[in-house]
């Protein structure tokens, strides 16, 4: 309305004026905005490992997460039915930035917390950026009692890994986005000296939207470096996101049973295409 008034003013008072300086006029009374790129994921996980999305300031997730045994055990276990690890979240958005969570999964009674924080946007228009940061650490605790006899007990030192990662992600377009994500992880006790306590690995995510509310995902952490005393191989998964209202819910196909970022992306020993495929799921509740 504005612009409207300002050109009509021009006109009735007689200004001379060229068109390009009208052009300009205009332009400078046009706002400048940058359009932030959101919903580069469905959720706040791609599949196992972490997405760039963040709980908004004082929402509160809850995540429960099932992994199943491998479904080339057979009918005895009904085909992996039978074996359960259950891991299970809270995750609370300080800022619109900075997420927070604390979680406990059943294998190895694993505790662990984390922070989230987004540092870079992806952004449309006058300054417009091509990628999304988001800076991602945890610390996590295996709590399980050593067998007496077997092994000295560990010191709280001991029994702590830490995780470092870096989100890369862009949204292509409505339908499809990428995630990479270079890795780092620190164990302070190994099995054996052979083992590295530094462990690298470069995480490659993909999104496809099939429809306004699923999705189709998947993930791949090829190491650097490996463990040893472990005939570990990289973690593969598959998964559906299918949101309903205030939950999105995940079906996930997975070379390996483990939740925390320590276990899956360096203690995996299933061989996907083998038959070592561990169904499973995500099921989180936003408050």
């Amino acid at each position: 309305m504005k612009n409207i008034f300002l050109t009509l003013l021009i006109i009735f008072c007689g200004i001379q004026i060229s068109a390009q300086d009208l052009l300009d006029i205009l332009d400078e009374e046009t706002p400048k905005t940058d359009n932030v790129v959101t919903a580069t994921f469905k959720g706040t996980r791609i599949v196992n490992g972490h997405s760039i999305e963040n709980r908004k300031k004082k929402e509160l997730e809850f995540i429960i997460a099932h992994r199943f045994g491998a479904i080339n055990t057979g009918i005895e276990d009904l085909f992996g039915l039978d074996l359960s690890n259950i891991r299970f979240s809270f995750e609370y958005g300080l800022t619109d930035n900075l997420t927070a969570g604390l979680s406990r999964a059943s294998v190895e009674k694993t505790y662990e917390g984390f922070l989230k924080y987004s540092l870079l946007k992806q952004k449309n228009g006058i300054n417009s950026f091509p990628f999304a940061v988001s800076l991602f650490g945890s610390i996590a605790a295996k709590t399980q009692k050593t067998i007496p006899g077997v092994e000295r007990p560990r010191s709280v030192a001991e029994s702590l890994f830490y995780t470092a990662q870096v989100l890369i992600a862009r949204k292509v377009n409505a339908s499809i986005s990428f995630q990479l994500t270079p890795t780092y992880v620190h164990r302070n006790l190994t099995a054996t000296l052979a083992d590295p306590h530094d462990i690298f690995a470069l995480g490659i995510g993909t999104r496809v939207k099939l429809n306004k509310r699923v999705s189709l995902n998947a993930e791949y952490f090829p190491q650097f470096n490996k463990l040893q005393s472990l005939d570990t191989r990289n973690s593969l998964a598959f998964g559906i996101d299918i949101e309903t209202g205030g939950h999105v819910f995940q079906i996930i196909l997975a070379n390996s049973r483990r939740m925390v970022e320590k276990a899956f992306i360096t203690e995996t020993t299933g061989n996907f295409f083998g038959g070592d495929i561990h169904l499973g799921f995500n099921l989180s509740r936003t408050f």
